[in-house]
């Protein structure tokens, strides 16, 4: 029973650092291309399926180190600390007249 109960606290140790590591994957991508991408190009580049990126860039939007802007049907993102402020002022000033 006690080798069950170690058995899962490594496979649960494991996932964690998946979800880390395709965290920093996803924000290291984000870093190197300031134009922004969208959700299948991130997945692409991240080697994952773009419902497991889409969580993880959620949360990470949810956290503040990512900003969202929406452009018809594609959604492309950004790291924040990349963004100027004129960029952040000018992409919020476009969304509100469309």
């Amino acid at each position: 029973m006690e080798n069950n109960l170690s058995i899962i606290k490594e496979i649960r140790a494991t996932k964690m650092n998946d979800k880390n590591n395709l965290k920093e994957k996803i924000v290291k991508i984000l870093s190197e291309r300031v134009e922004g991408l969208s959700i299948l190009e991130i997945s692409s580049l991240a080697g994952s399926h773009r419902h497991t990126v889409t969580k993880y860039i959620h949360e990470l939007i949810g956290a503040g180190l990512i900003y969202q802007r929406d452009l018809g049907t594609v959604k492309l993102h950004y790291l924040k600390d990349k963004l100027t402020e004129n960029q952040m002022r000018f992409f919020k000033k476009f969304e509100k007249n469309q």
